[in-house]
């Protein structure tokens, strides 16, 4: 029997520094979890049942168990980066079966999908025409690198002081001439082709008591391309004006937003340009004219410069005209049991019966993590542990080789009895 226990001991004890060797030669690989052995005795089955003095006749490794502890997260350059912080793996498609991983290194390929260095492709929610969410099955993740189109500017909201200790405008309006206004201020708005065009606005403040008319012109000019009026066309002379009053505390009464706003604009875009006006806000005061707040919907055609990817999952792309686009989310799939996946290497894992199904969800969602960008999840092998517990490998190796040199010994003995 010491022959059989002390080959099984041996058998263990390599398996055990076999495993050990294996995690220190992955201490720098990105997601990847330590193993551990998981030893069980044995004992000579009895025809007659057992009893209390039955020796037993070794030890074998019953599994290899990996251990699904948090990894350490480092800051990386690259935006497709990703670290999971807490529980769930990424889910690649791999020739159509779904493959798990915790190696968050990622980039895009030459038809603009998220793989990995093998080139598995990172699956995900994908977008509809309206850049929404649409949660169906997973699929690869394709982000779209194309410019996005332009938008021309549909509505325009500000919020301004009119100071009410302004003088009384009589002369006609005419934007060359400061005289004839009280106030002015520009924003650029956007027409169907992207084109940037200089709408100003000026305020004239009339005799009527908490009355403004305020006239506008585009790009300078020509007089008649602006129309604030409702209904009437633009005529000759400088456009039609619209009227903003304010009661006696300083507070518009004007309906807002205003609608019927039309620009002409040139350059073969849609025209005219309609839009609407919203000052909600805007008050006359017995302080100077200032402008609090000023902004416009529209935009000018973008390229793409950049991914941004949030906590959730959300993919971002940024433009050179300033606009943000939701062009995925990543998913993670997380299991009852991960002990129980089956490790097929290259970081990859599959679900197997004793893992059970996955839960695929968005990150923060459920028991899911959260997503760290340009990060990655260091391997979460502890060194220092690994070399004690290859010190203890080592001595119960020789441990048991001592078991086979003193059990022949023994049988030395017994035959050298004369």
């Amino acid at each position: 029997m010491g022959f059989q226990s002390g080959l099984s001991g041996l058998n263990a004890s390599a398996k055990n520094i076999d495993i050990i060797g294996n995690n220190d030669a992955n201490a720098n690989t990105v997601g990847f979890k330590s193993s551990r052995a998981i030893f069980a005795d044995v004992f000579a089955s009895s025809l007659a049942g057992g009893g209390a003095g039955n020796v037993g006749i070794g030890v074998k490794v019953a599994q290899v168990q990996q251990e699904f502890t948090q990894g350490n997260i480092t800051v990386t350059n690259s935006p497709l980066d990703l670290a999971i912080n807490g529980r769930g793996f990424f889910r690649f498609d791999s020739n159509g079966s779904a493959a798990y991983s915790r190696n968050g290194q990622m980039h895009l390929d030459g038809s603009g999908y998220i793989v990995n260095s093998d080139g598995l492709r990172l699956t995900g929610y994908t977008v509809d025409s309206k850049n929404n969410i649409v949660t169906s099955s997973p699929v690869p993740l394709r982000l779209a690198t194309a410019d996005i189109d332009p938008s021309s500017t549909t509505e325009m909201a500000g919020t301004l002081n009119l100071d009410s200790r302004s003088t009384l405008i009589t002369a006609a309006f005419n934007p060359t001439n400061v005289s004839t206004y009280t106030s002015s201020t520009s924003s650029a708005v956007y027409d169907s082709l992207g084109n940037a065009h200089a709408l100003t606005m000026y305020f004239v403040k009339t005799a009527t008591p908490g009355q403004w008319d305020m006239h506008a012109t585009v790009d300078g000019g020509p007089v008649s391309a602006v129309d604030l009026g409702a209904v009437a066309p633009p005529g000759s002379g400088f456009g039609v004006p619209r009227t903003l009053n304010f009661n006696s505390s300083g507070t518009l009464t004007t309906p807002q937003p205003m609608t019927g706003v039309q620009l002409n604009v040139a350059g073969g875009a849609v025209s005219p340009l309609a839009m609407q006006m919203d000052f909600t806000g805007t008050s006359q005061f017995g302080a100077d004219f200032g402008v609090t707040t000023l902004s416009q919907n529209g935009y000018t055609s973008g390229r793409l410069t950049g991914f941004d990817v949030s906590d959730n999952g959300l993919i971002s792309g940024r433009y050179t005209n300033g606009q943000a686009n939701t062009l995925g989310q990543v998913v993670l799939g997380n299991f009852a049991n991960p002990q129980g996946l089956r490790s097929m290497g290259d970081n990859l894992w599959q679900e197997t019966a004793e893992s059970g199904g996955p839960v695929i969800g968005s990150p923060q969602t459920g028991s899911l993590g959260s997503l760290q960008s340009a990060s990655v999840e260091d391997s979460n092998v502890d060194l220092t542990q690994e070399l004690v517990s290859m010190i203890t490998a080592q001595r119960a190796y020789q441990a048991n080789a001592q078991t086979i040199k003193t059990q022949d010994q023994v049988l030395q003995t017994i035959v050298n009895l004369r």
